[in-house]
């Protein structure tokens, strides 16, 4: 087996984050994608004695487990590639992947409470960024997602199953709009083109909608034709925020030079476990709002009894757990380091009558070593790579006796774990919350206490 050599072969052990691993007589190989029992197409990317890097091209035989109906786009569209398996399923396998990343860490001696499954297995996110594009070099203008294994192509998911008909309706319109006005989609590649980005926001308990079209500098458009066309879409959510966001950056993500109110406000509001939360146009929320609620009530068993506790909230974006804790704490003190999601938390506080949170903008790894008040108990919720080794430190020194770690990346949390234990730290339980069915991801919910 060499680089660029095209070999067949089932598929073995998924394992977490979406990567597959198979045994070719002694050489271990690795790959990204695959279901167990798929028979498969794939190029080698790299190759060793012992194991080999691969690139999936083709799924020859579907796997025995994948029984469950899928989109037309499933196999095209980068999204839930795990669509095809029956939900029950899926949160075995995922229960399965976490407990051996404990296991390859020697993390044992716990209470593992399993898998909590989503109240909502599709249809479910509430938030959808598209990109326009096309599917082809030089076809129509398309928007969407992009294709698997494609930086470029672009493919207009009208058939997706993770987001109800407000999203489908949205963006079809969107696309057929823009493909009568001749206009250049943005192209990362030379950094010309107009037409970047459609982002769909929806508040599910509150039934609020909003639109927020991004475009570049590079040409002079009215946009109120296209505003008064999604008014009128008849949409099952009431549009109250219709946005036009200018982004000039080179970077393909969506950023905000300026913001234009075409409708409505520059927000909408969510209701979670009772509190209202305002979302920005850039703010981060759960994207599974009835996942969120589950998810924030295991945490708050987690938590237990806090009457009359103070708590820190680290890595606490828009505040939403802290809040959700707030009621029965004596204070609770949230630090973030992107300074829009504290201001929004702090506006939320207001807005749920909460005068017992403060939330501060920075680095959790400098902010909690300048705070003077000592926590009881510390609620962790870092992003995707986790708690810095300083902040690590930083945290266990304040000697709280318990923290509930809440984790998207169990990757990150066993490591992270391993640095707690050196600081006198135990696991006493953890339990999965499926935020993102369909999808190799999940949450998991740690508490950890002082030996």
């Amino acid at each position: 087996m060499k680089r660029k050599d095209v070999i067949e072969f089932e598929v073995g052990s998924m394992e977490f984050g979406g990567e597959s691993s198979t045994l070719i007589g002694k050489r271990k190989i690795k790959m990204k994608g695959g279901i167990t029992g798929q028979k498969v197409k794939a190029i080698v990317k790299k190759a060793r004695s012992e194991k080999a890097e691969v690139k999936l091209l083709e799924v020859l035989e579907n796997s025995p487990l994948e029984t469950s109906p899928v989109c037309k786009h499933f196999g095209q569209c980068g999204g839930c590639s795990i669509l095809s398996v029956p939900y029950e399923k899926q949160l075995e396998i995922k229960s399965e992947q976490v407990l051996k990343l404990f296991e390859e860490q020697g993390i044992e001696g716990f209470e593992f409470l399993g898998i909590e499954g989503s109240p909502v297995e599709r249809l479910y996110r509430n938030k959808m960024e598209y990109t326009f594009g096309d599917e082809v070099k030089g076809g129509p203008l398309t928007l969407g997602m992009h294709k698997k294994g494609r930086h470029l192509d672009i493919i207009t998911v009208d058939d997706c199953r993770l987001v109800d008909e407000d999203f489908i309706k949205v963006l079809s319109s969107t696309v057929e709009y823009f493909v009568g006005k001749n206009l250049p989609y943005y192209r990362i590649n030379s950094h010309q083109g107009y037409l970047r980005n459609l982002v769909v926001r929806k508040g599910v308990n509150t039934n609020e909608l909003m639109v927020n079209i991004v475009t570049t500098t590079q040409e002079d458009f009215d946009m109120t034709e296209y505003k008064d066309m999604i008014l009128n879409l008849g949409t099952k959510a009431e549009v109250v925020s219709i946005l036009h966001t200018i982004n000039d950056g080179l970077a393909d993500a969506v950023n905000c030079d300026e913001l234009r109110i075409l409708h409505g406000r520059d927000y909408i509001e969510e209701v979670v476990l009772g509190l209202r939360f305002k979302i920005s146009p850039f703010s981060f929320f759960q994207t599974n709002t009835k996942g969120a609620e589950k998810l924030y009530s295991i945490a708050r068993e987690f938590v237990g009894d806090h009457e009359g506790k103070v708590l820190f909230d680290l890595y606490s974006g828009t505040g939403t757990i802290g809040q959700v804790m707030a009621s029965a704490a004596k204070q609770v003190y949230g630090i973030e380091i992107i300074e829009e999601a504290v201001v929004a938390a702090n506006e939320n506080t207001k807005l749920n009558g909460l005068d017992n949170c403060e939330f501060i903008a920075g680095d959790v790894a400098k902010v909690v070593k300048n705070l003077s008040e000592k926590p009881d108990l510390i609620i962790v919720d870092p992003p995707r790579p986790g708690v810095h080794k300083d902040a690590i430190r930083d945290i266990s020194g304040f000697g709280a006796n318990e923290i509930v770690y809440i984790s998207c990346n169990p990757k990150t949390l066993v490591l992270d774990i391993k640095g707690f234990e050196a600081y006198g730290y135990k696991v006493e339980k953890v339990k999965c919350m499926d935020m993102f069915p369909n999808t190799p991801h999940v949450e998991t919910i740690v508490k950890l206490i002082k030996k």
